[in-house]
């Protein structure tokens, strides 16, 4: 079909065995080059200015095209990426996330990816939690602990039941005040009360972004503070927003069009008619497939992970490369 875009997502790329969270989910930065390999066997890379010009009309896209992005502002795109995009002369897609870069505050669906590297049992964990829990119960009447791991301990495509059922917990099921409550003291407890000092090592900064800019990267943003944007107030959803251009106009993007990688890949119908009217082009979501460039779908794009992928660079087509070949 006219306009099909294969576009993949990427967080943590970096030398895992050599860092000091070697149990972070995150892709080897040799196997990402070797992924690289893989997909210009297959693919044609594309830019954001080329999907914006196929939307609006002008020069359709290659059959086989497949885009790069790149979720939550690591310093490992700055550091290992880059480079490496620059010298085969592909443009990849940013999308950091504002406090994380400005503020050097920790996301907290990080500080809960670097608990889970460093307490590497599980169950441990989910222990020390429901240790939380107790103390908790009666002041915000929650379920028992057994009521909530069987509602939320469902594994899916890349977590276990039991790092599932931690994630939703402390990403989602828990009022806002007290999930906040939780991961800062485990994290501080944890894996470090220097808050500040691992931001800096874990994101890029300002000035790196706008170095990224004038290397001819696309840089999207990716929320403030990488919240559920469906759940927030019409009003806190504005503030979001506004927030978003006055990001833009630091890291000084003035030829690029307002991008949103929405964080958790959530977003809703409300939020599209916001974001339009904010002048907004296109959004991205964590849907599982393969993209049709058209204006009815801009802002509810699918994307495929690295892991869709071989890291072999002798593997043969896969499922979502015949898509594109048959399709």
């Amino acid at each position: 079909m006219k306009n099909n875009c294969t576009i993949v997502m990427y967080h943590y790329v970096r030398e895992l065995k050599k860092t000091k969270y070697p149990n972070i989910k995150g892709l080897e930065f040799e196997l990402f080059k070797n992924q690289l390999i893989y997909l210009n066997k297959f693919y044609d890379f594309i830019s954001l200015e080329d999907c914006l010009e196929a939307i609006s009309g002008g020069k359709p896209l290659p059959k086989n095209s497949v885009l790069l992005t790149f979720d939550d502002g690591y310093i490992d795109h700055y550091i290992n990426v880059l480079p490496i995009l620059e010298s085969l002369k592909i443009q990849g897609f940013f999308s950091p996330p504002v406090c994380a870069i400005e503020e050097r505050k920790v996301l907290d669906v990080n500080k809960i990816h670097f608990l889970l590297a460093t307490i590497d049992d599980t169950k441990k964990l989910i222990k020390i939690i429901f240790d939380y829990l107790d103390n908790f119960r009666k002041e915000y009447l929650l379920e028992s602990n057994e009521h909530l791991f069987k509602k939320l301990g469902h594994a899916n495509r890349w977590d276990s039941k039991e790092v599932r059922f931690i994630k939703l917990l402390l990403q989602t099921e828990l009022k806002p005040r007290l999930r906040k409550k939780i991961i800062d003291k485990l994290f501080a407890t944890y894996v470090t009360n220097d808050e500040v000092a691992f931001a800096e090592k874990l994101y890029v900064s300002i000035d790196q972004v706008k170095e990224m800019v004038t290397r001819e990267m696309y840089i999207g943003w990716h929320g403030n503070e990488h919240t559920r944007m469906s759940q927030l107030s019409n009003g806190d959803q504005d503030k979001e927003i506004n927030q978003a251009s006055d990001f833009f106009n630091v890291i000084d993007s003035k030829n690029q069009s307002f991008i949103i990688s929405y964080p958790y890949g959530d977003y809703s119908d409300s939020l599209i008619n916001k974001l339009k009217k904010n002048n907004f082009d296109i959004g991205l979501t964590i849907k599982v497939g393969i993209a049709q460039l058209n204006k009815k779908n801009i802002f509810e794009l699918p994307r495929l992970d690295t892991n869709d992928f071989p890291t072999d660079i002798n593997a043969p087509p896969n499922q979502w490369v015949n898509k594109v070949i048959n399709g």
